[in-house]
């Protein structure tokens, strides 16, 4: 005989395939490594810079809410094996940000750096075309801190660490350099349908 307290929950099906691995997550899981920081608005900027740390394009907050704004609704995958379909965003494309700057799309790599010391490297070619954005608002409502907010990076096509919280910028690189849990060997690009958790994935 089987009690149902050792069956346990049983997890929701998925209406469509999920990449390798991932379940079904109808809430919203917090995964942080450290504390959340709490930026003043007032306090806020977004830059992006040169490989030499020049800066060649920053933004207040209502400097940066006062550019085009973006919906998306997509799916997004956590490496830590959960994934979350049908999410609703709102933001600044990054495309939106280089032009602003006068920058032209190229080749090569970003790396994401945020409040808290956080950093992520990403190819350029992963965040333009429509691939990525700054995003304040998730479900209609502003982005509670606990998930990112004020803003985070959004690239839903890559495992959701690369979607950095509390993101204060953008600096271009030539060459691809690990980030914060690349350095700690989460893999270099982190595609979820390749199951790219790990530098020997």
């Amino acid at each position: 005989m089987v009690t149902r307290g050792f069956l346990g929950k049983k997890r929701p099906e998925a209406s469509r395939p999920l990449p390798p691995g991932q379940y079904l997550e109808t809430g919203f899981p917090v995964l942080s490594a450290g504390p959340t920081p709490r930026t003043p608005l007032d306090k806020w900027t977004f830059t992006v810079e040169g490989g030499d740390g020049a800066k060649l394009a920053s933004w207040t907050w209502n400097e940066f809410m006062a550019l085009p704004q973006t919906e998306v609704k997509t799916d997004i995958h956590c490496v830590t094996k959960w994934s979350k379909l049908d999410t609703r965003w709102k933001g600044v494309t990054i495309d939106t940000l280089l032009e602003g700057a006068g920058i032209k799309p190229g080749d090569g790599y970003v790396m994401a750096f945020c409040d808290g010391g956080y950093t992520t490297n990403l190819p350029l070619e992963d965040l333009v075309g429509g691939k990525g954005m700054v995003t304040h608002e998730f479900e209609g409502e502003p982005l509670d801190p606990e998930h990112g907010g004020p803003a985070r990076l959004f690239v839903p096509h890559l495992y959701f660490w690369k979607s950095a919280k509390w993101v204060r910028g953008l600096r271009f690189m030539s060459d691809d350099a690990p980030g914060f849990w690349e350095a700690y060997g989460y893999h270099m690009y982190g595609d979820p349908w390749k199951e790219q958790r790990y530098w020997s994935d």
